[in-house]
């Protein structure tokens, strides 16, 4: 109940109709939070009759002084209220002289008598960073991490005569995360919903609806005030408890160590869940086994072996630095500075004179904190230096980094020129002006966040489909480019900046490429058209477009990754908390076709960074170009390095390594069935996700809507020029209808313009490459071998490129090699059934090793649906077809493979999904 009696008070009395009366408040106490209560309860409509605070420090108010004074309410200063032990009279007497109807406390670090607690008529309210009971004492935020509690909350009570012993009137609580400090809580949750929650207490008790609520004596602690001298590290803990003893104490007071004869403070840590990293031994002061001064910083073992990453370490004389330069003798020329520089150190100088107006004079080597200033001045002095230079941006760590002046200044100029800029991304460009823009392709591999030659300086040529000529030569990448990549992205996953991001924050970034690629849509559908062969109106839609909604889908998936708990049989009297996590499982090679190179590679790679993991991507070899203008966009948005690797080149040499190499968790892949399967031999007990081939049934019964039938139809067959996985391979045709259907599929095929698929209004492209143009020509040659009717086309179309007529076959009997092969291409392969005879057509229909997708057209819904209910494939279309959505999981039966890409973050949880598309109804039913 102590819990949740608060909860339910809130739900009933947040309202502002709620609070109808008003009360005379004495704040007694400082700091910015007492500043942020005392601004709001005046808002709400309560008179503040005095505020009680501290004496000037180092000639600067305190800022609820500052607050009070400038709204002309009484301030008084009091040193002390008490004098050996006993209540100093002019004081109590001055505090009772402004009439307090309620005293309220929101931070205080003095001692107040309870001459002045009673005194009110309603007594008096404090505020307590900690659940109470636990965690009582002036030190509860730095307990409530060194304690390594799960939870982290406040508590606004009743004082009493004990120390923070007083009744509950409300509580709230949070999460706390894994590596959270002090600062992160205090400024999440702690001040926030601290100032919320004390004007709430005040007007429930105005309103009389405060509850009392006695503090239970079970889970009842008592911590001291945590101080320098008594923050120094114990070496004999795991890992967890280091950790947590470091973030306790993060920033103030700062837990240390002693390294070579001098006291170190540890700033910055967190948990490392990853292999030993390569670094330079640091032997410390009690600790059985050395540090690692590592890229990323000091690594320090737990007695449990397991390891923990700081940051910052800051020496003695306050000088702090990033963990990693440790070992750094470089030491940095001092920086001449120009005139405008100058004028901007001078602005900085007037800054600094204003928060230290105690200091007569800012020298260069002033010290910011040991001239006064604390945390919140860190704040207001950043935030003035933006107001009067926009352009430099500069972070909390940064004070903290350059505490004397000078330092400071060298360190603002270094930014203001961008000299602390990680090495700017460099990108040789094959460049083509056409489809009224410039075109601007990488070709080189993207490794580790650069973009470099394959490791032997092999390249390929990738060819434009429209015409036969070179688009550029790329770099083809080696064994030796694989073991790179892999090396990167596990890196990445397990030391780099991507494994310590929170979850929302790798949705803004998805989010900001999805931007990027938004912006650079035009530029994407023309390289994917001169590369692939699709048409731009197409590209731009469904090849890109599919794209951008892929990527903001699984961004908003980020922070929705959960777990779950599971209730179990209790062997008493024990009782226990079973629990399920969803983990990121490393680097996943992506392996992915050519005829959809982008909308591919964000089908497979958005899921994958969403749930935390790095990847490695090999693109078709023949359409490398978006892949890698992707990987340009990726850097852009500022993903680390490591976290996307692409590596363009043979499918035989690098896909096979990736699927071979024992860094690589997941292999995802989609293509042919007999790769899918050559990569199952190859993969070693990886998690392996595969979209293979297919042949999907498309069934029409003559109660149709013909028209509606012909035209789906023709884009089930036709669409992208029939490279499409989903691709009605086969059409079923009731006997009853099958000639007109096919007489006005023809005349419709003569309305198409093939051509330049730059054109906006052509209508069919190229084919991908000459070798797939050959490959559908035999094709066609065996279809009329083999006794079918080629009705129309099956022929190379008369221009330069490797362009093919929509092709259409009949009379094509179940044995024929068209009637079991996929073609994937423009060939439309029709078969008559009997009138009526549906049992007969679903034997034919499901006659065939795979099973990707499948179709009906039919006006009869109970039809419909024993149809969908019986034909074995992944997707079951309804009156519609090539109908997808980002929302919806798909993936196949059978040899098309299994696993699933888009949708819901948990496929693996379904053992067997069919997803049902009724286009009238717009209803999306899964059958599990």
């Amino acid at each position: 109940m102590l819990r949740t009696a608060p909860r339910l008070l809130r739900t009933i009395c947040t309202s502002a109709a709620a609070y109808q009366h008003k009360l005379k408040l004495a704040l007694i106490g400082q700091s910015i939070f007492g500043q942020e209560v005392y601004n709001k309860l005046r808002k709400e409509g309560h008179k503040v009759v005095g505020v009680f605070t501290v004496p000037d420090k180092n000639g600067q108010a305190d800022p609820l002084a500052l607050a009070a004074e400038k709204d002309g309410t009484p301030v008084f200063k009091f040193p002390k209220w008490r004098a050996k032990g006993k209540p100093i009279q002019e004081v109590v007497a001055a505090y009772k002289s402004v009439g307090a109807e309620l005293n309220v406390l929101p931070f205080c670090t003095q001692f107040i008598p309870m001459d002045v607690i009673d005194c009110p008529k309603h007594g008096s309210i404090i505020y307590h960073p900690s659940i109470l009971p636990r965690h009582r004492g002036a030190s509860a935020i730095n307990w409530t991490l060194i304690q390594g509690d799960k939870k982290a909350g406040f508590t606004i009570f009743w004082a009493d005569d004990g120390l923070d012993t007083g009744p509950i009137l409300l509580q709230r609580e949070c999460d706390v995360g894994q590596n959270d400090t002090v600062d992160d809580l205090y400024n999440r949750f702690l001040f926030p919903e601290g100032v919320k929650a004390m004007v709430e207490a005040v007007h429930l008790i105005a309103d009389g609806k405060a509850p009392r609520i006695p503090q239970p004596k079970e889970g009842a602690t008592y911590e001291g005030i945590q101080k320098k001298e008594n923050a120094e590290i114990s070496w004999d803990q795991p890992a967890a408890a280091l950790h947590n003893w470091i973030r306790g104490h993060d920033k103030v007071p700062g837990a240390w160590t002693t390294i070579n004869g001098q006291v170190v403070t540890f700033y910055g840590s967190s948990l490392l869940d990853a292999s030993v990293p390569a670094g330079q031994e640091l032997t410390i002061k009690g600790a059985s086994r050395p540090g690692l001064v590592t890229k990323n910083g000091l690594v320090i073992f737990g007695n449990d072996g397991k390891m923990v990453l700081v940051r910052n370490l800051q020496f003695e004389d306050g000088k702090m630095i990033p963990a990693s330069k440790y070992f750094s003798t470089d030491e940095t020329t001092a920086l001449e500075l120009t005139e405008e520089e100058k004028m901007i150190a001078e602005d900085i100088r007037a800054i600094w004179k204003g928060i230290l107006s105690n200091v007569a004079v800012i020298e260069d080597s002033t010290d910011f904190f040991k001239s006064g200033a604390s945390s919140m001045h860190v704040v207001r002095m950043l935030e003035e230096i933006k107001q009067k230079h926009s352009g430099l941006q500069l972070q909390n760590e940064d004070v903290y980094m350059a505490t004397k002046f000078a330092d400071f200044i060298q360190m603002a100029v270094r930014k203001l020129r961008g000299e602390d800029k990680e090495e700017e991304l460099v990108i040789d460009y094959v460049s083509k002006n056409m489809n009224n823009m410039t075109v601007n392709m990488p070709y080189q591999c993207f490794i580790n966040g650069k973009f470099i030659d394959a490791d032997d300086g092999k390249t390929y040529d990738t060819i434009n489909p429209a015409d036969g000529s070179v688009i550029a030569s790329v770099s083809s990448a080696s064994l030796a480019d694989v073991d790179k990549a892999v090396a990167a992205a596990k890196e990445a996953f397990e030391n780099g900046e991507w494994r310590r991001m929170n979850a929302r924050e790798r949705g803004r970034l998805m989010y900001r490429l999805a931007d990027l690629m938004e912006e650079h849509q035009e530029e994407l559908a023309t390289i994917e058209s001169i590369d692939s062969g699709a048409v731009y109106t197409l590209a731009l839609k469904t090849h890109i477009g599919m794209s951008v909604q892929t990527f903001r889908y699984f961004a908003g998936w980020c922070d929705k990754i959960q777990g779950a708990t599971i209730p179990i049989n209790q062997a008493r009297p024990n009782h226990n908390l079973t629990f399920t996590k969803k983990e990121p499982i490393g680097v996943c090679a992506i392996i992915i076709p050519w005829n959809y190179p982008l909308m591919m590679l964000a089908w497979k790679s958005a899921a994958c960074l969403a749930a935390g993991n790095t990847l490695v991507l090999k693109p078709a070899q023949v359409t490398p170009l978006t892949s890698l203008k992707f990987a340009e966009l990726s850097a852009k948005a500022g993903f680390p390095k490591g976290v996307i690797n692409i590596l363009p080149g043979s499918g035989g040499l690098v896909g096979q390594h990736l699927s071979e190499h024992p860094d690589v968790r997941k292999v995802g892949f989609t293509g042919s069935t007999p790769t899918g399967k050559q990569i199952m031999k190859s993969a070693n007990l990886k998690k392996v996700s595969l979209e293979l081939g297919g042949k999907s049934p498309l069934i029409i019964f003559s109660d149709c809507e013909l028209d509606r039938a012909v035209k789906m139809g023709m884009g089930a067959v036709y669409f992208n020029k029939g490279e499409n996985c989903i691709a009605a391979g086969r059409l079923f045709v009731e006997e009853s209808i099958h000639d007109e259907f096919v007489r006005k599929v023809v005349e419709e095929i003569k309305k198409m313009k093939i051509g330049d698929p730059l054109d906006r209004s052509t209508d069919h492209g190229p084919q991908n490459h000459k070798a797939h143009l050959e490959k559908l020509l035999q094709y066609c040659e065996t279809g009329v071998k083999e006794g079918a009717t080629l009705v129309y086309g099956g022929r190379q179309v008369c221009r330069p490129g490797f362009f093919m007529e929509p092709t259409v076959f009949t009379d094509v009997e179940d044995h024929m090699y068209i009637a079991q092969e996929e073609s994937f291409g423009p060939v439309m392969v029709i078969s008559k059934f009997k009138n009526g005879d549906i049992d007969g057509v679903l034997q034919r229909a499901n006659a065939t090793e795979y099973g990707l997708a499948s179709g009906v057209f039919t006006k009869d819904i109970n039809k419909a649906l024993y149809i969908s209910e019986k034909l074995e494939a992944g997707t079951v279309f309804i009156n519609t077809y090539n109908k997808t959505d980002v929302a919806a999981p798909f993936g196949g039966f059978k040899l098309s493979g299994f696993g699933k890409d888009l949708g819901k973050l948990s496929p693996s949880l379904i053992s067997c999904l069919r997803v049902l598309i009724n286009e009238k109804s717009n209803a999306w039913v899964q059958c599990i």
